[in-house]
């Protein structure tokens, strides 16, 4: 009857070679005790999903090419994005921890740090844009001090170390990488948020869409006492701890243990008045 039929002679092979792979696959699924009852749906999503106890597919599907898990071409494409996020989150939340400490401690008659580091903070709020008038150097001179010498560091690896070495702490380098730029332009940006006149198209437009501290966001800061919103890199932070009263919680805890009363100097440097004296 088989050698009559047409329809039968192209069947017979194709059915027997079904037959056969399923019963190879089932096999496979029962010596890696995977299921117990069978369907041609179990087969099937087996065969094509990410096995659990073989995230490469690498074992049970005798795969030449990794088609998923975390060696994938595409998940450590993806992974790798998150270490550029989180540099510049990091280095918002830095600008955001030294903005905060300048403006609420210490005193401008300290030895050294008070002119050197605090005197500008207080300048700063009497005279905002006083930092408008400051060429790049003076912008942006000490952050690059800061951040120059890792730089360094980090080009010494990329040409000396091996390839295998390199892999291995890549995602690290591309966070300190993004970590160290946006460090290093953090004063370009607060000086920005503060020119309202001659600013370059593109500026503006990374200020718009709040890629960079926008100009409007920035002013919530510069409302008596000064008590909120110190991230001054993106300013992506500035919500998000104002809604957990972060800043407020740390001043409590510093106020507690040191006696100190928070922006007391700054207070103070605000309602100075010039003397006339007569002669």
């Amino acid at each position: 009857m088989c050698l009559s039929s047409p329809t039968l002679v192209c069947s017979c092979p194709t059915s027997t070679m079904v037959s056969t792979t399923t019963a190879a696959v089932k096999d496979d699924l029962i010596s890696n005790n995977l299921v117990t009852d069978f369907s041609s749906e179990d087969i099937l999503v087996d065969k094509n999903s990410m096995p659990e106890d073989d995230p490469n597919g690498n074992t049970l599907h005798d795969a030449h090419n990794i088609r998923w898990g975390p060696q994938h071409a595409g998940a450590k494409l993806l992974a790798s994005q998150y270490t550029n996020v989180l540099g510049i989150l990091t280095a918002d939340f830095a600008s955001g921890i030294v903005h905060w400490g300048a403006d609420t401690w210490g005193s401008v008659d300290m030895p050294f740090i008070g002119r050197n580091f605090l005197r500008p903070f207080r300048e700063h709020h009497i005279d905002p844009t006083s930092i408008t008038r400051h060429d790049f150097i003076e912008t942006n001179g000490d952050n690059f001090a800061v951040i120059v010498p890792y730089l360094f560091y980090m080009a010494h690896k990329f040409t000396y170390f091996s390839d295998a070495d390199i892999k291995r702490s890549y995602n690290f380098e591309v966070y300190m990488f993004l970590l160290a730029i946006f460090v290093s332009m953090t004063n370009q940006f607060h000086k920005w948020s503060h020119t309202y006149f001659g600013l370059p198209s593109y500026i503006v437009f990374l200020q718009r869409y709040h890629i960079i501290l926008p100009r409007k966001h920035h002013r919530v800061h510069h409302v008596v006492p000064h008590d909120t919103y110190f991230c001054i890199t993106t300013g992506w932070l500035n919500r998000p701890l104002e809604m957990i009263k972060f800043w407020p919680w740390l001043e409590a805890i510093v106020e507690k243990y040191t006696g100190a009363k928070p922006r007391s100097d700054d207070l103070a440097w605000a309602q100075k008045t010039e003397k006339v004296h007569d002669e």
